[in-house]
């Protein structure tokens, strides 16, 4: 018997029994469609926040103050009057103080939205201006103006998509006028950089009632600059709290390190996770196997009794645990690629389709076909042609 008729013999076995077929491709084609929807999600949401860092500039430093182990406090002021003196390496000190969930309210119009106060140079850190109105002012902070560049989102939600310069808004409960909207880059959606209000840090501190300043974005003057603006900065925080513990720097190169190292991870995880789907499959797939080769011992043992040779039942019941898995394995992937692109569709994260984790889930569900069909079929060749025309 060769390979041919040993495929059309898998392919009308598969027919005859398409409701059991299926069930039996059922833990492949959902194996399949996890590995690649799983990979696919933490590659987007990679993507995603690798675009926005890139977006910054490879010259920006991020210092984030923890203060362990100290009772001094570094202030805006003293970093201001730091960078003015290594302006040669540093061009913008911008603080950046948060408010998570301020209520905000434009007449009967009422959400909620992150709060940023800092100061006219965020402008220049994070690389992103006004888009209609403008931005903060030194004066703004300076005399405490209650004046607030605020974000698409928040124009679609209370505003209702319509003009906001010139109007005054409430947040949690003081008003503030609108004097900007700030430049859109991630489509108006909620819960994203165009879901946020600037205002003057000055301000915010007395929002807040806390004058501490925790997280600040340093722009070097070039890419060339960074390391040479952090060794300065070290040097100036160290003299302030002692130790380097209090504190810690990262620039752009460094997030991005750490965030392909942490996503590294979580996609080997994710398709870990995913890939169990297929070795439960694939038991699937040798329990229904060993049940066929039950119901076709008298077949198997007339196909002995006329000729046919170990190998060639052997290669029979390969070859139709390959079309099971093979034929599941492409519906899988069909599937997978219809939630990447809904995902992409809906704005989650980006549609990333990642061929070399297509290929190797695709791979492996053939490989489970093989290693979960070579016990059934290894069964059904050594029946015994006699034994077998006697099975009822």
């Amino acid at each position: 018997m060769g390979l041919l008729q040993a495929y059309k013999m898998a392919i009308k076995s598969i027919r005859s029994n398409k409701v059991r077929s299926f069930l039996t491709m059922l833990g492949v084609i959902i194996g399949v469609m996890s590995v690649i929807t799983a990979v696919a999600f933490a590659e987007g949401t990679t993507k995603q926040i690798t675009d926005q860092l890139s977006s910054l500039g490879t010259n920006l430093i991020n210092v984030y103050i923890t203060g362990r182990g100290s009772n001094r406090q570094v202030t805006y002021e003293q970093l201001k009057e730091f960078g003015d003196k290594n302006s040669e390496v540093i061009s913008a000190i911008a603080p950046e103080m948060s408010i998570n969930s301020a209520t905000t309210k434009y007449g009967t119009n009422v959400r909620d939205t992150r709060i940023i106060g800092t100061t006219s140079d965020y402008e220049k850190t994070k690389v992103r201006g006004a888009q209609s109105g403008r931005y903060l002012m030194e004066i703004d902070n300076d005399n405490r103006q209650r004046v607030a560049v605020i974000g698409t989102a928040v124009v679609n939600d209370i505003f209702d998509g319509n003009n906001p310069i010139g109007e005054s808004i409430k947040i949690d409960g003081n008003v503030f006028k609108v004097v900007g909207v700030l430049a859109e880059i991630a489509d108006g959606s909620d819960s994203s950089d165009d879901d946020q209000i600037v205002i003057p840090v000055s301000v915010a501190q007395r929002m807040s009632q806390n004058s501490q300043i925790n997280n600040y974005a340093i722009l070097a003057t070039d890419s060339e600059s960074v390391d040479a603006a952090m060794i300065v900065l070290e040097e100036f925080l160290t003299k302030i709290y002692g130790d380097s513990n209090s504190f810690r720097l990262m620039n752009a190169a460094q997030m991005l390190d750490t965030l392909g190292s942490v996503t590294g991870t979580l996609m080997l995880l994710l398709g870990g996770i995913a890939g169990i789907s297929l070795v439960v499959g694939g038991i699937g797939i040798m329990n229904i196997m060993l049940v066929s080769v039950t119901e076709r011992t008298r077949e198997i043992g007339i196909r002995k009794a006329i000729g046919a040779k170990k190998r060639n039942i052997l290669t029979q019941f390969l070859i139709e645990a390959l079309m099971v898995t093979g034929i599941g394995g492409t519906i899988g992937l069909m599937l997978g690629c219809g939630v990447i692109f809904s995902i992409g569709r809906m704005g989650i994260v980006p549609s990333v389709y990642s061929f070399k984790w297509m290929t190797l889930s695709f791979g492996i569900s053939l490989l489970v076909g093989v290693i979960f069909g070579i016990f059934p079929a290894n069964k059904a060749a050594n029946l015994n042609p006699i034994q077998a025309l006697r099975h009822e």
